[in-house]
């Protein structure tokens, strides 16, 4: 395959935006208008990659925002920063998702802070590459379930009574779930279990007039890519694309703000799929 991006490799789950060349382009394209003016927004993985580029849009369309992440302080500081730099209000929080206690705790500084809680969304993931199924050490699996699963059920169980009418969820699928993986095998069953998480969580909630999306990318630009493969798979990363190449998070970002604001009123139970021109059934 041809080389898309130079070769790196991280040590680290789920990698640093700091470490990565070239960084990901995170910022908005457009001018704000005003979208999510006066809504409080939660994203958990805030600190880099998808997560990032989705709180400065929010933050650009005048959201207040508070991310979660785990422990990549430099990169949430400057998520932090970058909001901020965009006229908002913005916090971050450290911690566990796959730990219940600390989803609680997101939501109840992100309702101290900003007086409530109009948008979740659930991004945070990590992912560990395996050539066999008998390879796969249960704590991996464990591991890989309670952040890419149980933190996103934690998380809604957290906000959901803070949520009103015109409120909404947007969680992190992938093209994986789809598409499948065969290095990928327990990342890929998560992200189709958000799927099913999804589309069961918005018929729930559908009375209450609460709406919940996701959002499926393909190969995106992001730190758990040199976080996860080695030097020749990240250089090739994108490049089986039906556009050829991988995307960037600010290019992923929209179609959360779409599925968060009144352009998505009528959308519920519903994947967007910007994943560069691979078609997929979902």
């Amino acid at each position: 395959m041809p080389q898309t991006l130079p070769p790196q490799v991280q040590d680290r789950q789920p990698g640093l935006e700091t470490e990565m060349h070239p960084r990901p382009d995170c910022m908005p394209r457009y001018p704000g208008s005003g979208r999510m003016r006066g809504k409080s927004v939660v994203v958990t993985g805030g600190d880099s990659g998808i997560g990032r580029a989705v709180a400065v849009l929010m933050a650009r369309e005048g959201a207040s925002v508070t991310i979660a992440y785990k422990d990549e302080h430099e990169d949430a500081r400057e998520t932090v920063r970058l909001c901020e730099e965009e006229g908002a209000k913005a916090l971050c929080v450290a911690g566990d998702i796959g730990e219940e206690a600390f989803c609680f705790e997101v939501v109840k500084r992100a309702v101290d802070a900003f007086g409530g809680l109009d948008l979740l969304v659930n991004n945070a993931a990590e992912q560990h590459t395996c050539d066999d199924i008998k390879d796969i050490p249960a704590e991996q699996v464990e591991r890989t379930f309670r952040t890419n699963i149980f933190g996103y059920i934690f998380m809604a169980k957290a906000a959901r009574p803070h949520l009103r009418r015109g409120s909404s969820i947007v969680n992190t699928a992938s093209v994986t779930a789809y598409k499948g993986s065969p290095q990928l095998l327990d990342y890929s069953a998560t992200k189709g279990a958000i799927v099913a998480f999804t589309r069961s969580l918005a018929v729930a909630l559908a009375e209450d007039g609460i709406r919940v999306n996701a959002v499926a990318p393909g190969p995106i630009w992001t730190p758990l890519i040199p976080a996860s493969f080695d030097e020749k798979r990240v250089s090739e990363h994108g490049a089986s694309s039906g556009m050829g190449r991988p995307g960037q998070p600010n290019e992923v970002a929209p179609s959360y703000l779409f599925l968060a604001c009144e352009d998505g009123s009528y959308i519920s139970g519903q994947v967007i799929h910007p994943n560069g021109g691979s078609v997929v059934n979902g």
